[in-house]
């Protein structure tokens, strides 16, 4: 596949399907970590609509978390 830029491993050598399924697991959880601080945000601020939004944002980023790393240890056989 080839990203917005054009790289398709050339330049970075991580043209790997399995890499990209690391960075997309590792980008979620990430998104699910800061996610953590925008909802205290909203909560201090008393926006409960808003901290809601967050949360939804952030069960869906723990699910696709979830799911790289069951798509990720099926193809590496663990």
């Amino acid at each position: 596949m080839t990203s917005p830029s054009g790289e398709t491993g050339q330049v970075t050598g991580t043209a790997d399907k399995d890499y990209n399924i690391i960075w997309y697991t590792e980008a979620c959880l990430s998104n699910a970590l800061r996610l953590e601080q925008y909802i205290a945000d909203a909560e201090r601020e008393g926006d409960q609509e808003l901290a809601d939004f967050f949360r939804k944002a952030q069960a869906d980023s723990r699910k696709g978390g979830e799911m790289g790393k069951q798509l990720l240890a099926s193809r590496l056989g663990k």
